[in-house]
């Protein structure tokens, strides 16, 4: 079952399939996929082109509690910096944060910036400080 969710990042309609979650951005020139690997507790974007895996971008997170988690890093190779590929992971765990009822310490100065970017959402209500 999919259905059509949007970002808050200007009208990025985005997919969203389960399981595994997947998010995948449709209005995108460079076709972005996001993917949570609950397994190994991150979330990647890769090309759909089929690169390898030293060009995926990822989010990593661990839990810290029962319902807490923190939210410690995100890479994003040269190839795809300046292209919003932060923002859509860090939207992707925000979003997984609100579906899971969870609270986070966020340990990634990007992630920071995300949320203080995000007033509009209730992101800073998820954050431990």
């Amino acid at each position: 079952m999919a259905f059509k969710i949007f970002s808050r990042l200007g009208g990025f309609p985005l997919r969203l399939n389960s399981p595994p979650v997947v998010f995948r951005s449709l209005s995108s020139s460079c076709g972005l996929t996001v993917n949570h690997d609950r397994q190994n507790l991150r979330f990647t974007v890769s090309p759909d082109s089929g690169a390898g895996s030293q060009d995926c971008a990822v989010l990593q997170y661990k839990f810290t509690g029962e319902k807490e988690v923190d939210l410690m890093s995100t890479f994003v190779p040269e190839t795809f910096r300046g292209q919003g590929v932060a923002a859509v992971l860090s939207q992707a765990a925000m979003d997984f944060l609100v579906e899971e009822n969870l609270k986070a310490h966020i340990s990634c100065w990007y992630i920071k910036k995300y949320i203080d970017e995000h007033p509009q959402q209730l992101y800073k209500e998820l954050v431990i400080t």
